[in-house]
C-alpha cells in the first residue's frame, strides 16, 4: 500500500490511524499541500485523485479516495480490529459522529477554505481567525453535548476501543488546538482526545511523527 499524506492533513491523519490500529504495512508518499504553489494541484498527482486532495490510498492496482470511504475499505478488506461496532444503532452513533466531524466541521475549516478566504476574498488575519474559530466552536458544542450525555461512550468515543469516530475527533481536536481554541470547554472531548493520544497506533499517526513534519 501507498499512502498519498500531507503531515498536518487532518483527512490524512484518520487514515494513517486505521492503517496504524489494523497493522497495515504502507509507503508514505508526501504531498507538500502549499510548496510549489500546492503539490495536490500537478497534473501528475491529479491523475490519481481529480480533487486535487489528500489522502489517496493505493492498493495494488486500487486508488482510493476519500478519508472515510479508503477507512471503509480497510475494514471491509481487513476487518480486524473492527473500527465500527456490531449492532447497527452503535454503528450509526459512531457514524454520526465521524460524520459530523468531516461533513459538518471539517470542510468549513479546511486548508482550501482558509486560503480562499485569505487570498481570494483578503479576508484579514484576525476575521479568517474567527471563521475557523465560529465553526470549530459551534461543531464541538454540539458534540460534547452528544457525548456527555451517553452512556456508550467510555475512555473513547464508543467504550474504551477505538472506532472511526475517535479516528475524526482526534485529528479536529489536534487542529483546534493548533489554532488555539480554548478546549476547556469541551471536557469530553479533550478527556477522549487525550486518551486516545497515549494509544500506540494513534502516536505514530501524528503529524509531528511523520517523514514530511516540519
Amino acid at each position: 500500500m501507498k499512502l498519498y499524506s500531507y503531515f498536518r492533513s487532518s483527512a490524512a491523519y484518520r487514515v494513517r490511524i486505521a492503517l496504524n490500529l489494523k497493522g497495515l504495512d504502507y509507503e508514505y508518499a508526501p504531498v507538500h499541500l502549499l510548496r510549489d504553489g500546492g503539490q495536490q494541484l500537478k497534473p501528475e498527482y491529479r491523475a490519481l485523485n481529480p480533487d486535487g486532495i489528500v489522502p489517496t490510498l493505493v492498493d495494488g492496482d486500487e486508488v482510493l479516495n476519500q478519508s472515510l470511504a479508503i477507512i471503509e475499505y480497510l475494514e471491509e478488506t481487513h476487518p480486524e480490529p473492527p473500527l465500527l461496532p456490531r449492532a447497527p444503532t452503535d454503528r450509526a452513533f459512531v457514524r454520526a459522529i465521524a460524520l459530523q466531524v468531516a461533513c459538518e466541521i471539517h470542510p468549513l475549516d479546511n486548508l482550501r477554505v482558509l486560503k480562499y478566504l485569505k487570498h481570494q476574498v483578503k479576508t484579514p488575519e484576525d476575521v479568517k481567525d474567527a471563521w475557523y474559530a465560529h465553526w470549530v466552536e459551534m461543531g464541538f458544542t454540539s458534540l460534547e453535548k452528544r457525548l456527555a450525555g451517553d452512556p456508550r461512550v467510555g475512555a473513547l468515543c464508543f467504550g474504551d476501543t477505538p472506532t472511526v469516530a475517535d479516528l475524526c475527533l482526534v485529528p479536529q481536536v489536534f487542529n483546534a488546538r493548533r489554532f488555539k481554541i480554548d478546549m476547556s470547554r469541551f471536557p469530553t472531548l479533550e478527556r477522549i482526545a487525550d486518551h486516545a493520544d497515549q494509544i500506540d497506533a494513534f502516536q505514530r499517526a501524528a503529524p509531528a511523527q511523520q517523514p514530511d513534519a516540519e
